[in-house]
């Protein structure tokens, strides 16, 4: 036979995978998750009580759960499951039913924990319906790791670029002489085309011409019809 009284004793005195000690508080916890309040005492305690009852929520639906002595032969059967309504005055006459000759600390406690469910249900439903932000986490390493990737990819494409810059210009000076088995003409055609390339002016900007640069060409205008009517003069002559 099951000996509550023994059973709590052990857990108590000796180890307890479900027990949780606070330093801050100096209190104990239970994360069974059948316990009614979350505390670890005598009364609270789901394997120390051969006859309990909880509140659960699975996917915004409660529960709730009622364990009796003459289960404790199938644990897979132990606890019974009853749906409460969504109504919250008839699901607390259905914890009065069901529980209607139990000690009074397990209806209160299942009624208070059925209350905080509902409660969180409400501000869950509520948080829905608000444009909260959504905060999405970066990935530091990953992001570290790309740009060492991208600079080394960098330094690789300029040695590249340096690598068949020094191979054109060896090219160019004849220092292979005829190691390399390549057509003639379309090495000159690629090296003039790089040639031309190089050799486009780009645009320079200059300024706008001002009155004394006006005076200046007009002055040389002048001096231009002078000395060619000179000339003409002593071709005439001549």
């Amino acid at each position: 036979m099951q000996n509550d009284e023994l059973i709590w004793q052990n857990i108590n005195l000796n180890f307890c995978s479900y027990k949780v000690k606070a330093k801050q508080q100096k209190q104990t916890f239970c994360k069974n998750e059948y316990n009614v309040t979350g505390m670890c005492n005598r009364q609270s305690c789901p394997l120390a009580n051969s006859r309990y009852a909880t509140i659960r929520e699975e996917k915004g639906v409660c529960y709730l759960y009622m364990k009796v002595i003459e289960r404790a032969h199938t644990p897979n059967k132990m606890y019974e499951k009853v749906k409460l309504p969504r109504n919250y005055e008839r699901a607390l006459e259905t914890i009065d039913k069901n529980l209607i000759y139990w000690p009074n600390f397990s209806i209160h406690k299942c009624k208070q924990r059925y209350t905080k469910i509902i409660q969180y249900l409400i501000r869950m439903r509520k948080l829905r319906k608000k444009n909260v932000k959504k905060l999405v986490s970066r990935d530091l390493k990953l992001e570290k790791r790309e740009s060492r990737r991208e600079a080394k990819a960098l330094a690789a494409a300029q040695l590249d670029q340096s690598i068949e810059k020094e191979l054109l210009e060896r090219l160019k000076r004849g220092t292979y002489g005829d190691i390399y088995n390549i057509n003639r003409d379309v090495f000159e055609k690629v090296v003039n085309h790089e040639e031309e390339e190089e050799e486009e002016e780009k645009p320079e900007f200059v300024e706008d011409f001002d009155e004394s640069d006006l005076e200046d060409i007009e002055d040389y205008e002048l001096e231009m019809e002078t000395e060619t009517a000179g000339k003409a003069k002593i071709k005439v002559g001549n």
